[in-house]
């Protein structure tokens, strides 16, 4: 199994900046892609931003230019660098990862979300 835990989400005003953490844990044996969704109320859950291994992205086209995504690869870790954050990127998040067990299994793993909030 794999764990994935969140954190960073919160309020701010229009054109303020968060950072969304999500740390991985378990019987890992490979981290092939890890990623933002975000999920407003009545709306659909859709792709923010994921990276691979090796580093490459792919952003919506609602953030691009105002979203970073990053990883660490020895830690595990994904953060989302948020900027010039706007009223409509107000949902929840969710952190995904999807790679390999130990065992040889594929996982996809969703975090717990966390929300944010951005006020007008």
């Amino acid at each position: 199994q794999v764990q994935l835990v969140e954190s960073g989400g919160g309020l701010v005003q229009t054109g303020g900046s968060l950072r969304l953490s999500c740390g991985a844990s378990g019987s890992i044996f490979s981290l092939d892609g890890m990623g933002w969704y975000r999920q407003a109320p009545g709306k659909q859950r859709e792709l923010v931003a994921s990276i691979t291994t090796g580093g490459s992205t792919n952003y919506a086209g609602s953030v691009k230019g105002r979203f970073t995504i990053s990883r660490d690869n020895a830690k595990n870790t994904v953060n989302l660098q948020m900027s010039s954050l706007r009223p409509e990127d107000t949902a929840v998040y969710y952190c995904n990862a999807y790679g390999k067990l130990g065992a040889g299994y594929a996982y996809d793993a969703w975090g717990q979300g966390t929300q944010v909030t951005v006020s007008s």
